[in-house]
């Protein structure tokens, strides 16, 4: 499915349910967002975003501990977590979304290019996904936006309480 497949999808079954999104974004740099953000009825999901390149970033605007950021790097499933909360956190959103992992062209903090960790936090917990993309920086970015977007999916299709039940 591609990203505005996804994103319509996403848009639709979110208003369905009253949910909202929020997103911490690293090496998509806004992709998720805009992706959503492109679909008609969008500002009844989505209520923001940041793009959290630099780890100060990452740590100051999203509440990522600083020790972690430290003993793991940015590309690690902790920090998905803890960007997917702090967005959630943020933005007073039902479910934040995360993505921070290594397009290229050089591997990074010891990560292999295409290494990436997306994560989704709702009221039901946070839950991370790892993946290994291949493909240039432009076709890893594009493949992160679509499988959080994929993965957003999966949470919405299982219910939610929306945070008020």
């Amino acid at each position: 499915m591609s990203d505005a497949g996804a994103a319509s999808e996403v848009v639709a079954l979110a208003a369905h349910l009253g949910v909202t999104v929020a997103t911490a974004e690293s090496l998509t740099a806004g992709l998720v967002a805009s992706s959503i953000a492109g679909v008609p009825g969008a500002s009844a999901v989505l209520r923001g975003g940041v793009v959290a390149y630099q780890l100060e970033v990452k740590q100051k605007l999203l509440g990522v501990d600083a020790d972690l950021l430290a003993a793991a790097g940015a590309v690690d499933p902790r920090v998905a977590a803890a960007m997917a909360d702090g967005a959630r956190a943020a933005f007073s959103a039902d479910i934040g979304l995360a993505t921070t992992g290594v397009a290229g062209p050089s591997p990074h903090g010891g990560k292999p290019v295409g290494t990436v960790f997306t994560a989704i936090s709702s009221s039901a917990g946070t839950e991370t996904f790892e993946h290994h993309f291949p493909g240039d920086r432009e076709s890893i970015r594009t493949a992160s936006c679509d499988a959080v977007l994929t993965e957003l999916l999966g949470t919405l299709s299982k219910g939610t309480n929306s945070g008020r039940g």
